[in-house]
């Protein structure tokens, strides 16, 4: 692998992190990765373990979130006409879980950090810590939103998940797109490289081969379109522009643009299905 760019952790250590490009599978690796990833998170920044709303930052993501719920949950509903059991990794706080359950889904999560599965908690939801703690069980629908790029053990991962799915059954993973114009455009500041949380970056490409092994085929792709505008906002903050606002809203505005023709979002939704 070869070096693509030089990056650092701008939203809580401030340490430097390299991307190194996989030519084979068109992705990229952040280096070094840290053997605790825990204290990356301890932060009131890192906001998909909060429901924060302090700030405008703030405010913006909590508003954003809740329009793409119901979007979320209709691409689900889309693509499946069996029994609606439902596993969601990375669950954060609960709130598409339980967006899910009022769809009619029989739902349960995973959520790894403990501030954030207790605040689930106070909305009636009662998360699993560990995806092993579910071992054994079949789902019609796994989902990842903005999840996998942060699991370790990438491969033994996509393994596990693939013994939880069931044969016809459905996979729906979000994650930013290193290929975008935004990601182009800010290089080293683009908010979504997130080193050293984000541990993978994917194209189109990889996620087709890392899934291929296991029988599961790319068989739709979505666009998120709102990152553009939320991750512009932040690249423009790490930048430190005052009017990260307005140029923000431009650049996120051409990037959606360019990915009517380019086919390359900020973030895509892949839905991928497994072969009985």
């Amino acid at each position: 692998m070869k070096l693509f760019l030089k990056t650092k952790d701008f939203s809580v250590s401030g340490e430097s992190f390299e991307l190194h490009w996989d030519k084979d599978l068109d992705m990229l690796v952040t280096r070094p990765q840290p053997t605790n990833l825990t204290p990356y998170y301890e932060s009131e920044d890192y906001i998909s373990h909060t429901d924060s709303k302090s700030s405008f930052t703030d405010r913006l993501y909590q508003l954003v979130k809740g329009k793409n719920l119901n979007y979320k949950t209709q691409i689900i509903e889309n693509q499946i006409h069996k029994a609606k059991t439902l596993l969601d990794l990375g669950a954060g706080t609960g709130d598409f879980l339980i967006t899910a359950q009022k769809s009619g889904f029989k739902a349960v999560g995973v959520e790894p950090n403990e501030k954030a599965r207790q605040l689930a908690k106070e909305k009636g939801i009662e998360l699993h810590q560990r995806l092993e703690h579910l071992s054994g069980q079949k789902f019609q629908v796994i989902t990842l939103w903005h999840v996998l790029e942060h699991l370790p053990n990438l491969e033994e991962q996509i393994k596990s998940l693939a013994g939880l799915l069931k044969d016809d059954g459905v996979l729906v993973i979000a994650v930013p797109n290193f290929k975008s114009f935004d990601a182009k455009h800010y290089k080293s500041y683009w908010a979504a490289y997130d080193v050293p949380r984000h541990l993978w970056h994917f194209s189109k490409k990889s996620i087709s081969k890392l899934f291929a092994p296991h029988k599961l085929e790319v068989i739709k792709m979505k666009p998120m379109w709102f990152d553009a505008f939320y991750v512009s906002m932040l690249s423009e903050k790490y930048r430190g522009n005052r009017w990260y606002l307005v140029s923000a809203f431009f650049v996120g505005l051409w990037s959606n643009l360019a990915a009517i023709f380019t086919k390359e979002h900020s973030s895509l939704i892949y839905i991928l299905k497994k072969e009985k």
